[in-house]
């Protein structure tokens, strides 16, 4: 029998406020321990929260790039359990009425529209972060740093309609790169402002009914999350096949490991005991405010991309890469309106400008070179001033001196040589030495004329121009001919 995998999202996203969703700590990441804290998110008694504005705002941003459904009231309720991170015993999230519902993200894939829809979007307090390593009694004893207690997150819950682990880490990224493009979130993985859980489990292929669902805790890397759901789905397969029962559970994924490991048996919803914070009145939504929001969406990286291929004629797969974040379609798009090539622009981002991001661990942001330095860079190469390797060379040196192309081009006579009369006498002494090739190429091969370009391109430290090159060499030999 054939199983087929069922993955459902759960995404914690930080919302890129100064200060924390109830209080005016600071978000900022990297604190000493317990320094950004204030007696509301330490929950200390009569210490009453204040919603921030911004933290909403953001919300409602989010919710209108996922095509979600805003409603105009929603209600915060406390989520009541008890672990050392939470301070109150409780954290204040929204239950059975949450900012928004009924949302999609529809994406191109291998030439398909793929649809994952949003079941809901809602806010939330962060909790604390309990350090189980690093200090000399590790063994013995758990810390607590409260900084994170009371930052801001939004919560996207996706309805089950991913079916591989490939498929729910490339959804993962597309969208992290909404909310990165819309300003909502860093994308920092790393530093814990965007995680995902995973809830998975596996159905005989062309069944309706749904398996027993695992969830998988805390993933902060796409290549985490595809790795630990390519272990559950097979752990799970395997468990059925043996004719066993799949328990519903929370588990993490161990990375050293390569397995996931049971945490807890999963609570159902009433185990948190839902009920309506007291200290909170209801949000309250208005259509002017969210029309406001609206007008102010940046334009989104999936119909970036559809106008990339449409207005530059780029192939999808270079308009996917140019539109991984808004600072580097917004480089091209300045390089390409420069220039006035966009293939060739393309090209150079995407080789030449994201190697040098890669080798140097920086972000398009810091290279540099400006847009309009390369573009005259891919200029002096479409006039023939410049040959295509030349310029390799001088694009390395104005990325390691700020200077621009066509000074170093005149310093260090780098010119692409395509003068014919200055070309010829050397092509033909290039063709009496090899008699061979020429020979080949009479008798109708096409490979050796390559080996005669070469020759010449040698001889001239790769300044020659090759297509005039190319083009001497014929008439020499219909003219010997």
């Amino acid at each position: 029998m054939s199983f087929e995998a069922v993955i459902g999202l759960e995404i914690h996203a930080q919302l890129l406020t100064e200060s924390k969703i109830f209080c005016g700590c600071s978000t900022k990441f990297g604190a000493p321990p317990n320094t950004n804290v204030c007696p509301v998110c330490l929950g200390l008694p009569g210490a009453l929260p204040v919603l921030n504005r911004r933290a909403v705002d953001f919300a409602i941003g989010a919710a209108l790039a996922l095509d979600c459904t805003i409603h105009g009231i929603s209600i915060f309720a406390r989520k009541n359990y008890f672990y050392p991170d939470l301070p109150k015993g409780y954290q204040i999230s929204q239950y059975d009425q949450p900012l928004a519902t009924d949302g999609r993200v529809a994406y191109d894939i291998d030439g398909r529209t793929r649809e994952v829809g949003i079941i809901r979007v809602h806010l939330e307090e962060d909790a604390g972060k309990s350090l189980h390593e690093g200090f000399p009694d590790s063994d013995r004893a758990t810390y607590i740093d409260y900084n994170r207690s009371g930052v801001p997150l939004l919560e996207i819950v996706t309805r089950p309609d991913l079916h591989s682990a490939a498929d729910a880490a490339d959804f993962f990224g597309r969208l992290r790169a909404v909310l990165v493009a819309i300003g909502v979130n860093d994308g920092n993985m790393e530093e814990g402002s965007l995680r995902c859980d995973a809830n998975v489990s596996v159905r005989p292929v062309g069944s309706q009914a749904l398996g027993t669902k695992t969830e998988v805790k805390n993933l902060n890397s796409f290549r985490f999350l595809q790795k630990a759901l390519e272990y559950e789905i097979s752990r799970q397969t395997q468990i059925i096949e043996s004719g066993g029962a799949v328990l519903q559970e929370t588990r993490l994924w161990d990375p050293a490991a390569g397995r996931t490991e049971t945490l807890r048996t999963k609570e159902e919803a009433h185990d948190y005991r839902y009920f309506p914070e007291p200290d909170l009145p209801p949000v309250q939504v208005d259509q002017a405010r969210i029309a406001l929001i609206r007008e102010r969406l940046p334009e989104l990286p999936e119909t970036r991309k559809r106008r990339l291929v449409a207005q530059y004629g780029l192939p999808a797969y270079d308009a996917g890469v140019l539109t991984q974040t808004a600072a580097l379609a917004n480089y091209f798009e300045a390089a390409a309106a420069s220039s006035g090539n966009p293939k060739a622009a393309s090209n150079w981002v995407m080789g030449e400008i994201l190697r040098k991001l890669r080798e140097s661990d920086t972000t398009i942001e810091r290279v540099p070179i400006a847009p309009a330095s390369l573009a005259r860079l891919i200029r002096l190469i479409d006039a023939g001033t410049l040959s295509v390797s030349a310029a390799k060379e001088v694009f390395d040196k104005m990325y390691s001196s700020g200077r621009e192309a066509e000074d170093i081009v005149a310093a260090e006579n780098l010119g692409q040589i395509s003068d014919a009369a200055a070309l010829r006498d050397l092509v033909r002494g290039v063709i009496e030495q090899n008699p061979g090739p020429v020979s080949q190429i009479r008798a109708g091969k096409a490979g050796p004329l390559g080996f005669l370009v070469g020759q010449v391109m040698k001889a001239t430290g790769g300044k020659a121009n090759p297509r005039v090159v190319n083009e001497l060499i014929r008439e020499a030999l219909d003219r010997a001919h």
